[in-house]
């Protein structure tokens, strides 16, 4: 890698789009369901040199699901089956740290660190989606307070687990007979109220160190100034994203960390182009419903918010917020930013990310400006409609990018960490006793 700052670029494969209506213009609306589908938006992607796809993911069937697509198929199989079909691009998925247990994630993810040559990365939320925890014997979603504890001490682990072999511990020597040098391998003896991990991980170490770990949202900041090596986050004003790159990279005290808000860019070659599209998109939509569906994610009732009158901020300020932190504040900053009105916000498809509709120069001149500003390390692209809303952005924007000099032209290395010019870490457990395993271990299970 270069020494000279570089842009990100990641695309999330949200489904079918960002636009609820996505599916709708596609050529294949079942292509959610076929492998086909996001090896073509993958090479897509690594034909514009992105450093990775993403993949969200939630563990349950979402309120939308009569008229809109989502994201179904497990990230770790999908991301392996992307990864054999491409050779350079980032693999990145998410996991629930509520409804997951870290030794078999840990476990996953390494494999897949491996089997793609060191290109995987691991997404951690705690889950907001309160059906969610009827699927896993639960009432009721654990507090926020709890979820937040849990992933703490979840991803605290899964570092320890990558950590638990050192490099080259595995020595596979014909010549001495020594498969796996025990002294480079190390339990990681981990107890607490929620947790009981003796370790090692059976995995030996990744071509990563570790694969790369995101974290998403604003609401786990101590969590990603910890431990996280890229954070997504939800800003729509300038200066806030600056404010919140700064505090995050302060708190991180000088470890790397990657900044990538959210950004939703719809493409046109000419204005009228890029409008016209939106336009065909947003008139599948049903308005009331918007309306309604806006008001619960702010956490207010629907009779609350009138379509040509600003938000109700007096109501606001004693709102929950609704599900996602991270969406309630990014739609409130921008609403004051720009004095829309809920028909003003409605028309930007509000899902936490910035919208930009226009030229490729025009999107070009806006992700130049927050990335030479300091209020981006890259964006988390979000394409409307997939492929073709990630096409003209790979064919169009991606070159004046190049030519103004911020992105690059090629791979230059062959893991994620590498493009996102991360180092590889070291193991924790570096002189550290050796892994000492039960006598009534063997190779069954």
């Amino acid at each position: 890698m270069s020494s000279e700052r570089q842009l990100h670029l990641n695309t999330n494969i949200l489904n079918a789009g960002k636009h609820e209506a996505a599916w709708r213009i596609q050529d294949d609306p079942r292509g959610i369901i076929n492998i086909e589908y996001y090896r073509n938006i993958a090479r897509i992607a690594e034909r514009g040199t992105f450093d990775a796809v993403f993949l969200a993911d939630g563990p349950a069937l979402p309120g939308h699901a009569g008229h809109a697509a989502w994201n179904s198929l497990e990230p770790s199989v999908l991301l392996a089956a992307i990864g054999s079909a491409t050779q350079h691009i980032g693999l990145i998925g998410t996991i629930s740290t509520t409804f997951n247990d870290p030794y078999n994630v840990a476990r996953r993810w390494s494999t897949l660190d491996h089997v793609t040559g060191g290109r995987a990365a691991l997404n951690f939320v705690t889950s907001q989606n309160p059906g969610t925890a009827a699927n896993f014997g639960l009432r009721e979603l654990p507090s926020r307070e709890e979820r937040y504890a849990r992933a703490e001490e979840f991803v605290d682990i899964l570092v320890k687990l990558w950590d638990s072999w050192e490099d080259d511990a595995l020595v596979a020597s014909r010549e001495t007979g020594v498969f796996t040098d025990t002294q480079r391998v190390h339990a990681i003896d981990y107890v607490s109220d929620r947790f009981s991990v003796r370790g090692p991980l059976n995995v030996p170490r990744t071509p990563q160190g570790r694969p790369v770990l995101v974290q998403a949202g604003d609401g786990g900041t101590q969590i990603a100034a910890r431990f996280a090596d890229a954070v997504f986050t939800a800003q729509t004003v300038f200066e806030e994203s600056l404010s919140f790159s700064r505090s995050l990279k302060a708190a991180a005290g000088g470890r790397q960390i990657v900044v990538l808000p959210g950004l939703f860019p719809i493409v046109g070659s000419t204005e009228k182009e890029a409008w016209e599209r939106k336009e065909l998109l947003d008139s599948y939509l049903d308005l009331e419903d918007e309306r309604v569906k806006l008001a619960a994610k702010i956490g207010l009732p629907p009779d609350s918010l009138e379509l040509d009158k600003p938000l109700p901020y007096d109501l606001l300020e004693s709102a929950t917020g609704g599900s996602s932190r991270g969406f309630f504040k990014s739609t409130i900053a921008l609403a004051r930013a720009e004095n829309l009105t809920v028909r003003g916000i409605l028309a930007r498809n509000p899902g936490a990310h910035r919208q930009i509709v226009g030229t490729p120069e025009q999107i070009a001149d806006d992700i130049e400006r927050w990335f030479v500003g300091g209020a981006a390390d890259g964006f988390n692209l979000n394409a409307d409609s997939f492929p073709t809303g990630l096409e003209p952005f790979v064919d169009h924007v991606v070159p004046l990018l190049r030519q103004r000099g911020i992105f690059r032209k090629e791979y230059t290395g062959t893991t994620l960490r590498d493009h996102l010019g991360l180092s590889v870490p070291e193991s924790q457990y570096v002189g550290a006793a050796p892994w000492q395993p039960a006598r009534d271990v063997g190779v069954g299970i």
